[in-house]
């Protein structure tokens, strides 16, 4: 008559745990690097399944392989093979710690809170959630009854969820005519520097056409011309040091003209 065998303990230790256990002890216990070695080697198929699984836009998979292994690797570390548990329950939520730590800190193009980073995320989970679910974009009412946020900071959520990627200046824009001469920062504008001179010419026209018709000229050769105070003076026939004094004089009642309280600084745009 055939006896059959006992059922196995429920405490019983699978193959591939008890080799796993005994590597972190030959590392642990007796320093051996090289078991360190065959455990990152063993568990790098999952660390890379966790990268994958964590990818979104153009976040490159090798980076985020590497940022699992780092945690992989404090998790050989730091676990204690006199734990009953399985290592694996203790190396997942460390290397997806690793990665949500590398998206909070180095995954934004612009530096975004983290509280702000975390509503974010569950933001845009329950957009994904809901558009498969209604078939259409939710509203920011729809969300935040999903969520314990006001409307006011679903959208302050949407809004920050730009920062996540940067584009370059230089890139082209879509649609356009050229693409070697249309770059999004062409649609950007530029500070006129010239634009007060012109500002400023305006304010004074009316002065200035109220000066003597010699005194006009004399601005229009000293500023326009860029001509000497003497050789203005050769010009007019009169001494350089009249010049010098109608030049001064003239001024003085434009600055008054512009401001009523200082003197103009720098070019002039004046009239022939």
């Amino acid at each position: 008559m055939a006896v059959a065998a006992p059922p196995a303990p429920q405490h019983a230790v699978k193959p591939v745990a008890r080799e796993d256990r005994r590597l972190l002890l030959r590392y642990h216990r007796d320093g051996d690097l090289r078991a360190r070695d065959e455990l990152v080697v063993r568990f790098l198929p999952l660390a890379r399944q966790l990268a994958r699984r964590y990818q979104r836009g153009p976040e490159p998979l090798d980076d985020l392989v590497q940022v699992a292994s780092v945690g992989l690797v404090k998790a050989i570390d730091r676990f204690d093979p006199v734990r009953t548990t399985a290592f694996s329950s203790y190396a997942v939520p460390t290397m997806v710690g690793e990665l949500k730590r590398y998206f909070r800190d180095f995954g934004w193009a612009a530096h975004v809170p983290r509280g702000m980073q975390e509503r974010t995320v569950a933001v845009q989970a329950t957009v994904t959630r809901l558009s498969k679910e209604l078939a259409r974009s939710p509203s920011a009412a729809e969300i935040a009854g999903e969520l314990p946020l006001t409307e006011e900071e679903v959208l302050e959520a949407l809004e920050a969820g730009l920062a996540y990627d940067s584009l370059s200046l230089d890139a082209p824009r879509p649609g356009g005519e050229d693409p070697d001469d249309s770059r999004f920062g062409d649609t950007l504008g530029e500070e006129d520097g010239r634009f007060e001179l012109v500002e400023l010419g305006a304010t004074i026209a009316p002065a200035l056409r109220d000066l003597p018709e010699r005194d006009r000229r004399i601005l229009h050769l000293r500023f326009v011309e860029d001509l000497t105070q003497s050789e203005i003076a050769a010009d007019i026939g009169v001494s350089q040091m009249h010049i010098s004094r109608l030049i001064r004089r003239s001024l003085a009642r434009l600055a008054a003209a512009a401001d009523g309280d200082g003197a103009i600084d720098g070019e002039f745009v004046v009239a022939a």
